[in-house]
C-alpha cells in the first residue's frame, strides 16, 4: 500500500488516500495496513479518476454504524457526485457493482422495505429450513462425483468441482433455473465479479447476457409455473395489490444468482483451507454433531470472510463517523474480508483460527435494513457441505502447501482460485 502524494486543494487532508489492490491478491495484509492508516481512508477505485475518492471505515463498529446511518443512500444516481456530474466513465467496467441495479441492495426506504417485504414474504426462513434435504442431496451428488475430477497427479480441485457445484446447484433449484441455463448463468456471474483486466466491452457484453438469460428464464416461469422461487417472485403482490416491475424482478434474480453463488462457494472453499492447515481445530470439529459445524461455519467468516469489498452506499449530508466529516455526496466503500480479524474487536488472539471461539460478532452479510436475505441459506450450504465432505474423505488433505495457493483475481472477492486436494491419505502429506 502506498502513501499517494495529497494535492493542495485536498479539502480532507488529515484522511490518508491509499492504494488498493484492484486483484486483491493478499487481501488480509491489506486490510490490516489500511486499519494501521486510520479508523476512515479514502482510495481511487479501478477505472476512476484519481480525483474521484471511495472512503472506507476500517473498524467493525463503523461498518455497523453505516449500515444503519439515515444520511446513507444506496442511490448512485441521486447522490454520487462524481456521478451525477460525469466524472464516474458512462462504460465504467465495474459499474455492475456500484451502481445502476433496481434491486433492493441498491434501493432506500420506502422503496427498499416494499422489495425486502415482497421478496421475505416468498423467500422465508421456513423455505430455507424446508431446503435441507434438497441440499444434501446436491451435496452428496458433488460428492460422488469428485473422484471422478482427479487430475494426472491424482488431485481434485476442490473448488472448481465441490464449493462451486453445491451453491450453483442449491440456487438454480430454488430459483427454478433447468440444466441447460446454468452454464451460462455460471459465466455471466465469474464475469462480474473478475476484475483482471475487465473492459468496457466485457461490462456491456455481461449486461446484455444476464437481461438476455433472465428474460429467458422469466418467461419459462410464466409459461410453465412451479413450486420454485421465481414463480413465487412472478405473482408475488405488495401491501396495495402491485407486483414488481419487469426490470424490479430480473435484478432481483440476478442478485440472488450472485449473492447465492459467489458468498457460499468462497465461504466452503475458505472453511476447507483453514480446517485443513489447522489439523486441531480440524479435530475438534470432527467431534461436533452435524449442527454443530456451525462453529467451523462462523468462524470462517471472521478469520477469512468472502468478500473483500463491497459499495455501502452514498452520502446524502455530512456525516461524523470515526473522527472524521465525511461531506455529501461520496461514494462509501465497505471493508469486510479481513475485518474480522481486528485485534480492537478479538484481542490478541485475533489473527488465529479457532471454532470454540464465543460470540462472534459477525459482519460478513452486513448490517441494518440491507442485512442479507439469504445469510440463513448460505449458513445452512455451508454446514452440511463441511459436515458431509469431511464424513465422506476423513483423510482429506491438501495437495500442494498452502503457501502456494492463489488469491481469485477480483477486487471483490476472497479465496484462493483453486484448492487441489487429495481424497486419500497419502505418505508424501502437505501441510
Amino acid at each position: 500500500m502506498t502513501q499517494l502524494d495529497v494535492p493542495h486543494s485536498d479539502r480532507h487532508p488529515s484522511v490518508p488516500i491509499v492504494t488498493i489492490d484492484p486483484l486483491g491478491a493478499d487481501p488480509h495484509a491489506e486490510m490490516a495496513r489500511l486499519r494501521a492508516a486510520g479508523p476512515v481512508v479514502r482510495t481511487v477505485l479501478p477505472g476512476l479518476p484519481d480525483t474521484v475518492h471511495a472512503w472506507m471505515v476500517t473498524r467493525p463498529d463503523l461498518l455497523a454504524q453505516l449500515g444503519r446511518h439515515p444520511a446513507v443512500s444506496r442511490v448512485a444516481h441521486r447522490h454520487w457526485a462524481a456521478h451525477r456530474d460525469g466524472l464516474v466513465p458512462s462504460d465504467w467496467p465495474l459499474a455492475g457493482m456500484f451502481i445502476g441495479l433496481t434491486s433492493m441492495f441498491f434501493l432506500d426506504d420506502p422503496e427498499h422495505q416494499r422489495q425486502r417485504r415482497m421478496i421475505s414474504s416468498v423467500f422465508t426462513a421456513r423455505r430455507v429450513e424446508r431446503m435441507g434435504g434438497d441440499i444434501t442431496r446436491v451435496v452428496r451428488n458433488a460428492l460422488d462425483a469428485l473422484p471422478g475430477h482427479r487430475g494426472p497427479g491424482g488431485a481434485v480441485d476442490l473448488r472448481a468441482h465441490y464449493a462451486y457445484a453445491i451453491p450453483m446447484g442449491v440456487i438454480c433449484h430454488l430459483l427454478g433455473i433447468p440444466e441447460p441455463m446454468r452454464p451460462r448463468f455460471r459465466a455471466l456471474v465469474d464475469m462480474l465479479l473478475d476484475t483482471d483486466g475487465k473492459t468496457a466491452e466485457d461490462a456491456a457484453a455481461l449486461e446484455r447476457g444476464r437481461l438476455e438469460l433472465l428474460d429467458e428464464l422469466v418467461d419459462l416461469r410464466r409459461t410453465r409455473p412451479g413450486t420454485d422461487l421465481t414463480s413465487s417472485l412472478i405473482t408475488v403482490r405488495d401491501g396495495d395489490g402491485g407486483t414488481l416491475s419487469h426490470r424490479e424482478l430480473l435484478d432481483t434474480l440476478w442478485s440472488l444468482v450472485v449473492a447465492g453463488h459467489e458468498t457460499t462457494l468462497n465461504l466452503i472453499t475458505n472453511a476447507v483451507r483453514a480446517l485443513l492447515t489447522h489439523p486441531d481445530q480440524l479435530a475438534r470439529a470432527r467431534a461436533l454433531p452435524p449442527a454443530g459445524w456451525s462453529a467451523v461455519v462462523e468462524e470462517t467468516l471472521r478469520w477469512d470472510g468472502v468478500i473483500n469489498y463491497l459499495v455501502a452506499g452514498y452520502t446524502t449530508d455530512t456525516i461524523a463517523i470515526g473522527g472524521t466529516s465525511i461531506p455529501p455526496g461520496q461514494l462509501l466503500v465497505s471493508l469486510y474480508a479481513g475485518i474480522g480479524r481486528d485485534p480492537g474487536v478479538h484481542g490478541p488472539t485475533a489473527g488465529r483460527f479457532d471454532i470454540s471461539r464465543a460470540n462472534i460478532r459477525q459482519v460478513a452479510f452486513g448490517s441494518g435494513s440491507h442485512y442479507c436475505l439469504g445469510a440463513p441459506l448460505a449458513r445452512l450450504e455451508a454446514r452440511i457441505a463441511l459436515c458431509e465432505l469431511f464424513g465422506r474423505h476423513p483423510e482429506l488433505r491438501l495437495a500442494v502447501p498452502d503457501s502456494e495457493l492463489r488469491n481469485a483475481r477480483s477486487l471483490f472477492t476472497n479465496s484462493p482460485s483453486t484448492l487441489p486436494v487429495h481424497l486419500e491419505a497419502h505418505p508424501n502429506h502437505h501441510r
